[in-house]
Parts: structure tokens; C-alpha cells; sequence
């Protein structure tokens, strides 16, 4: 099955056009079977969705509820769709410490793969809160069942994850990729982070037009595996 991650940029692209349908063809042309969004919402309060429900229902995907407030699609800006093959279990959202306000949101879903976790994050701007929002993140998920997590989104992370992985040693970063600034882009901002039982098969940034205008970001994707157990995990 296909993931994939996007930050909208509430659909405003870099020519500054709010453009809601030509943000929906991006998210179609990624064939994923769940995309996790970021700036999904706008910010001034009662925060209604960037991107019209009407636009992806009738595309074959629905949203996750998380409790957010109503017409808005998601929780301090992250949403997820998920296609007609997946059924939602449980959802919950996440406060995260720093200085700006930032949430997280997780869905426990079950997939033609079988159960799997994801957790959808927009971090912070300064390290030192992103590794305390991941911090917070692994400890919430320390205490839940078992179960193969993915964890997607802007990471807003320059350089390489090396200093995520300490504060995340039940993950390996998969580089997807640069995808800031999307009409030229320098930096991997955006990432999936995957538990050991999963494996990315294939992944990669799309750049068919439009998406260098769509928004500042371009979206990312991944095929993903079950990695057969080990001697080790099966005793």
C-alpha cells in the first residue's frame, strides 16, 4: 500500500493563488492509499478546511475524525485521508510542548496490510522543541499496544535525522528526499519515520506539475511492506 505526506500551505501556492482543486490533483496523482496532510486548516479561528471536503469525497476519500472542530479538517492543521479500503479503529490528537502551538494526530487503522499506526506531525521550527515534540510522541505511543507505526509529515528538519534518531530509537528515517522549496528544492523537510516491522519498498517526491506551484512543499511518498519476522520476534 501507498503513504504519502503533504503540507498544503492551507492550498495557497508560490504564486500565491489559493487554489483548492489544483491542490486536490497533486493529492490525486500520488495514488496513495492514506495521505497524511499538513496546514490542512486555516489559522484564524473557527479554522475551516483549506482543502473542501466536497473536493476529495467525491475522489474516493474520506477524512479522518479527530474531534476537530466542525468544518474543520484536522487538528492544529494535520488531517489524513484515507481511501474506501480502510477502515479507522481508534483516533486520538496530541498537544506538543514549545514555544508555538503544534499537535499531533494518530489513527490506528486497518489496512490491506493488516493493523497499522500512523501519526501525522507538523514540528516545530526550533530543534530543541522538535526533539521534545518526538519526545512527547514516543512516549504517548510507548504506552499503547503494540502495533507497526508509521509516523509522516514536515518534520522541518534540515539536515540529516540523526539527531531525531536519538530520541526515536524504535524508528529508521527514510529519506525521501528534498522537498523544500518545491520550485527548487534543498532540504528533506518532509519524512516518514517507520517502526522495524515495516519497510519502504519504494519512495520518492513527486514533481509532476502542479505541484512546484501547488504549495511550497512537495509531497512525498512510500510503498510499504511487512518485513517478514525474524527467529527472534517469533520465540
Amino acid at each position: 500500500m501507498r503513504v504519502a505526506s503533504y503540507n498544503l500551505q492551507k492550498c495557497v501556492g508560490v504564486d500565491m493563488r489559493r487554489h483548492p482543486a489544483r491542490s486536490m490533483v497533486v493529492i490525486r496523482a500520488l495514488r496513495a492509499d492514506v495521505v497524511v496532510l499538513q496546514e490542512a486548516d486555516k489559522r484564524i479561528p473557527p479554522r475551516p478546511a483549506a482543502l473542501p471536503f466536497d473536493l476529495f469525497e467525491t475522489k474516493g476519500f474520506s477524512a479522518v475524525d479527530f474531534g476537530q472542530p466542525a468544518g474543520s479538517l484536522g487538528w492544529h492543521g494535520n488531517a489524513m485521508l484515507v481511501r474506501d479500503c480502510i477502515d479507522v479503529v481508534e483516533t486520538d490528537k496530541l498537544t506538543l510542548p514549545g514555544l508555538e502551538p503544534r499537535g499531533a494526530i494518530r489513527a490506528d487503522l486497518m489496512t490491506p496490510l493488516g493493523p497499522l499506526r500512523v501519526v501525522g506531525v507538523h514540528l516545530g521550527l526550533i530543534r530543541r522543541y522538535r526533539l521534545m515534540q518526538l519526545n512527547t510522541i514516543a512516549h504517548t505511543l510507548a504506552r499503547l499496544p503494540d502495533m507497526p507505526t508509521i509516523i509522516a509529515g514536515d518534520f522541518n528538519e534540515w539536515g540529516p535525522k540523526h539527531a531525531l534518531d536519538a530520541v526515536m530509537p524504535a524508528f529508521d528515517f527514510v529519506n525521501t528526499g528534498h522537498s523544500f522549496p518545491s520550485p527548487r528544492p534543498v532540504a528533506a523537510l518532509d519524512g516518514f519515520a517507520l517502526t522495524t516491522d515495516l519497510k519502504a519498498d519504494k519512495h520518492g517526491v513527486l514533481k509532476r506539475i502542479p505541484a512546484p506551484v501547488a504549495s511550497d512543499h512537495l509531497p512525498i511518498w512510500m510503498d510499504l511492506s511487512r518485513r517478514p519476522p525474524t527467529p527472534e520476534t517469533t520465540q
